[in-house]
């Protein structure tokens, strides 16, 4: 026998009761008005806060297959293949190109599947490139065309976050969603620094090696297939998780025909534009890190420094939505694009120059800041999404009214999918910033991600944080 819980919702007026089974793990919920602050605090928030946090574990996971070519590739000439500098470069931008065109996807999907069901369906299909790459990689003689292949298809776990994101959203209010995908978003984007602390480690591992080791120059064994099949179980436990223990929620079930219109919101452009700059800049620095340490300090140890960047931004993120649920997103956007062109200028004063040697303490401390500041802008970014689309919705509207109810659910379908495609473009940052530094010279790459952060910060203040901005957020 089902139960009921009573309540009352804002958009229809009148006293109703809600069927407690549709909240259930494994449901798909009829029922949702996070807005109401009755249902919230009675049923909303513990079903919230637990779609998040089963949410959170998948999604870094899907981070980890994205970003595991970062520190595999640092790893194949020392145990015999003979891949140039350009191709270990290449093979850990490829992941960022099918990464960024399979959340464009994949941000349309899971509104229209759910986030259970395409949640479990998105993390079991990554045991798909974690086996081949654990079986290639134990070859030095595997061919380069078979390595960008696996590159490519490890992309699809960049791909997650934008359903993952887009979905999450629709599970909070207004006043919390900032800190909600600040933290699925955060903690997710976590699955960068933990790839790139635990490969290093793992693949020293004998007990767990499934297969032949390789050895170094000095004869040292090593097991690189540990750095893939070590996430074959975690992966389909996650995916069970997932599909048990999430629900669907009926209200962000839309159809591709609906969510198109996004493409004709400017805001959703304009918002694309700044996340590339925030995101794409996270991302991307994460990949190229490894292989810049390599290359350009090569005294010092990968596996001791790379991890630290992307945790840094990963945990900014977080503290960045909350801020920007505090202060307003635009001026907390503005802070960061600011704070990153200081810290890119630091960088590139302080990398190796003709007879100088450069300062590595001086440049990995320049590049922690720029990860920091690029985590406050993910974060701030996605809190002005829904901000800035409620308020072209719902502006002369008077709450309660039918035509407010609609252009609540519109605003709320818009700017789930905004979040997801915005997501998408910017991931493209993960294949563009390391094929830049694989292509041209580091110091060069550099200035120019200055300039462009500039062309950011007039964008955020124009339209969002100056007085009289057209959508201030």
């Amino acid at each position: 026998m089902s139960s009921v819980v009573q309540g009352s919702r804002t958009t229809g007026g009148a006293p109703a009761s809600y069927d407690a089974d549709q909240y259930r793990p494994g449901r798909t919920v009829t029922d949702w008005e996070p807005e109401n602050e009755l249902f919230w605090k009675s049923i909303g928030r513990k079903v919230a806060h637990r779609n998040l946090w089963i949410a959170v574990p998948a999604l870094l996971v899907a981070f980890v297959v994205w970003q595991v070519w970062s520190v595999t590739a640092t790893n194949l000439k020392d145990v015999g293949f003979g891949f140039s500098t350009s191709q270990l470069f290449w093979l850990t931008a490829i992941p960022g190109l099918t990464g960024g065109t399979a959340r464009i996807l994949y941000t349309f999907l899971g509104p229209m599947i759910g986030q259970r069901r395409f949640t479990a369906l998105s993390t079991v299909v990554l045991v798909v490139p974690l086996i081949w790459l654990g079986i290639a990689i134990q070859d030095p003689a595997t061919p380069y065309g078979v390595m960008v292949a696996i590159a490519a298809l490890c992309g699809i776990g960049g791909a997650n976050f934008a359903s993952s994101l887009a979905n999450i959203g629709f599970f909070f209010p207004k006043a919390k969603k900032g800190g909600a995908t600040g933290i699925n978003g955060g903690l997710g984007n976590l699955g960068v620094s933990v790839v790139q602390l635990l490969t290093p480690i793992v693949i020293t591992w004998s007990t767990i090696a499934i297969g032949s080791a390789q050895h170094k120059a000095d004869g040292t064994p090593v097991h690189l297939q540990n750095a893939a099949f070590v996430w074959v179980p975690v992966v389909l436990v996650l995916a069970a998780v997932a599909w048990f223990g999430q629900n669907d929620l009926k209200v962000a079930s839309t159809p591709f025909a609906q969510q198109k219109v996004i493409f004709k919101r400017k805001h959703n452009w304009l918002m694309t534009w700044l996340y590339v700059g925030t995101f794409g800049s996270f991302i991307g620095f994460a990949a190229a890190l490894p292989m810049l340490i390599k290359t350009t300090f090569p005294d010092y140890s990968v596996a001791t420094y790379a991890w630290m960047g992307p945790a840094v931004g990963a945990l900014a993120r977080w503290a960045g939505g909350w801020i920007a649920d505090k202060w307003g997103g635009a001026r907390v956007t503005l802070l960061s694009f600011a704070g990153m062109a200081a810290s890119l200028i630091g960088v590139i004063a302080f990398l190796p120059s003709g007879g100088d040697p450069g300062s590595f303490p001086g440049f990995f401390l320049c590049f922690l800041a720029a990860f920091f500041f690029s985590g406050i802008g993910n974060g701030s970014t996605f809190r002005q999404i829904p901000v800035i689309f409620r308020g072209t919705h719902l502006k002369g509207l008077t709450e309660g009214t039918p035509e407010h109810a609609r252009a609540l659910r519109q605003a709320e379908m818009e700017s789930g999918a905004v979040t997801g495609f915005t997501s998408a473009i910017a991931a493209y940052g993960f294949f563009f910033i390391p094929a830049l530094f694989g292509s041209v010279a580091v110091t060069s790459a550099m200035w120019g991600f200055v300039a462009f952060y500039a062309g950011c910060m007039a964008v955020a203040w124009w339209f969002y944080a100056r007085k009289g901005a057209e959508a201030p957020s």
